[in-house]
Parts: structure tokens; C-alpha cells; sequence
């Protein structure tokens, strides 16, 4: 899972933007944010750097639960 949509709504991008920036189809673009789809490390990484913020802005952690 990733925090795409949330940071481009965090920075005033939209995903049409980032699509053209990117190269990438809007399609795509629009896939990642909906998590139906993950980019790979590599483009995760033009991400976090066009949008200026660390790749761990763009990942959502799991939670593990302890188990017994």
C-alpha cells in the first residue's frame, strides 16, 4: 500500500501533473493512487523526489500484531 494520493493532495499536485512530469500514462499514475497497482522502488523513488518528500512519506507501514 502507498500514501500517493494523500501527498500529491498534501502538495497541491495532481495526479494529471504528475503523470506528464513522469512520463507515465494518467492511467497508471491513477492506478498507483488508488493502490490498485504499485509503482516500482525505482520510480517510488522519482516520486518521493519530485515531490520532495522521503520515500517513507509514500509507504504505508503494516501494522504486525503480536501473536501469542
Amino acid at each position: 500500500m502507498n500514501r500517493i494520493k494523500v501527498v500529491l493532495v498534501e502538495k497541491g499536485v495532481s495526479q494529471t501533473e504528475l503523470a506528464e512530469d513522469l512520463g507515465k500514462s494518467f492511467s497508471t499514475v491513477n492506478a498507483y493512487c488508488s493502490n490498485r497497482q504499485q509503482p516500482s522502488l525505482e520510480l517510488l523513488f522519482q516520486i518521493a523526489d519530485y515531490l520532495k518528500v522521503s520515500i517513507k512519506d509514500l509507504i504505508v507501514e503494516n501494522e504486525s500484531k503480536d501473536i501469542e
